[in-house]
């Protein structure tokens, strides 16, 4: 097979293969960025492999950085853009179900594609269009299959994380597992368990917020993967995400992991994601999801849940409110919104200082809960929020002391 028409992702790093070859070596366009040509997808990264060793790929190129030169990678700083070449190789014996003790550079393309994970991934491009699939990639892409290549006791032995890779590649391209494939991956999906738990949560985090979420998830699920998971050990609750519309897309990671975390009966986000150790900024966002819907249940949002909790935690809340068929008000959350007088303390019209000279308060409680009031009143609608206003009353507030 051949592309007819290449992306400009790659017509832009065609003189990068051109001048290796020209050199005397092997050089094509390597893994997902080949296959979402093939399926007409948006191209994240080109990858570059070479049968040029490092030292000889540095040789060619004026511009490289060694960003993983034992393992084969240099960075080629060329043509306006960065690429990553890497060596053809072969893997050793793997540690930690994840890394292979060593890796050896070879000559041929045949050695190098070997070792990729699925036969989807396994392709290369020569800088005439040329396909090359040693595999059966083209098949598999044509039926919409995720086949190992080889043998998949092997590959997920070599790297437990594949089996997470699988279902995200599900999730992303509506795909569905070959029959062997999937049976190895439920196999050893307890080799999960020896996975660094910040790689798991990107895969998923993908597999989440991928068009076809739904069918990875189920697919997670049925090759018991979840109790591998923190905190995941709740099959039937998990089993409740899956009872949403088949054409529901999570609109952020944060409505996904919120909304995963309340079916699981978490009212504090931080307590499930600190076991997925993401970030606090992360986190923060999902309790506040949280705090949200547990509010929104209850009834209608305040304009103290708005300030509190910001207007897009309230919206995110609201879109699965409409999801499940619940009855929503959108115009409410917009017209909360509008009357909002202030979006931070900072933006009250005078500061605790201006308010301690103005009345000789002195440092202390009293100050502090003063100012907290002021605030309330302000996010209410209670108080204009001008510095007059305030003064008159705190004027009165002290008065009623």
């Amino acid at each position: 097979m051949r592309v007819e028409k290449m992306p400009a992702e790659f017509v832009k790093a065609l003189p990068i293969l051109q001048k290796i070859r020209n050199s005397g070596y092997e050089a094509y366009f390597v893994g997902g960025s080949v296959r979402d040509v093939l399926l007409s997808r948006h191209i994240h990264d080109v990858d570059i492999a070479t049968s040029a060793y490092p030292a000889e790929t540095k040789q060619i190129f004026e511009h490289t950085i060694d960003i993983g030169i034992e393992h084969g990678t240099v960075l080629v700083l060329e043509e306006g853009g960065e690429y990553e070449v890497t060596t053809f190789r072969t893997e050793d014996v793997y540690v930690d179900y994840r890394r292979p003790s060593h890796v050896n550079f070879v000559r041929k393309l045949s050695e190098d594609l070997l070792r990729r994970d699925f036969t989807i991934n396994a392709f290369a491009l020569a800088d005439d269009g040329e396909v090359i699939d040693l595999h059966g990639g083209l098949a598999d892409l044509e039926a919409r299959i995720l086949r190992a290549v080889g043998n998949p006791t092997e590959r997920f032995n070599e790297d437990a994380l594949r089996i997470m890779r699988g279902l995200r590649f599900a999730a992303i391209l509506n795909f569905d597992l070959e029959s062997t494939t999937f049976a190895s991956m439920k196999d050893h999906a307890h080799l999960l368990s020896k996975i660094s738990i910040e790689r798991i949560f990107i895969e998923l985090d993908k597999l989440l917020t991928a068009d076809f979420w739904q069918k990875g998830f189920r697919e997670l699920l049925a090759i018991e993967a979840y109790p591998y998971l923190p905190g995941f050990s709740d099959k039937t609750a998990l089993t409740h995400l899956l009872a949403l519309p088949s054409d529901f897309k999570f609109t952020t990671a944060v409505q996904a992991w919120g909304y995963l975390a309340h079916q699981l009966g978490y009212s504090d986000g931080k307590f499930l994601l600190k076991k997925w150790k993401v970030s606090r900024e992360f986190s923060t966002a999902v309790s506040k999801f949280l705090t949200a819907y547990d509010k929104r249940l209850k009834g209608d949002f305040s304009s103290e849940d708005l300030y509190n909790l910001g207007k897009s935690s309230l919206t995110l809340v609201e879109e699965m409110f409409a999801a499940q068929n619940l009855e929503t008000n959108f115009e409410q959350i917009s017209a909360l919104d509008a009357q909002l007088q202030i979006r931070n303390k900072k933006e009250i019209a005078v500061s605790a200082g201006q308010i301690m000279t103005e009345f000789g308060i002195q440092p202390g409680p009293q100050i502090g809960q003063l100012f907290h009031q002021i605030e309330l009143e302000i996010v209410k609608g209670h108080l204009q929020n001008t510095p007059q206003h305030i003064f008159n009353y705190v004027k009165k507030t002290l008065r009623e002391l």
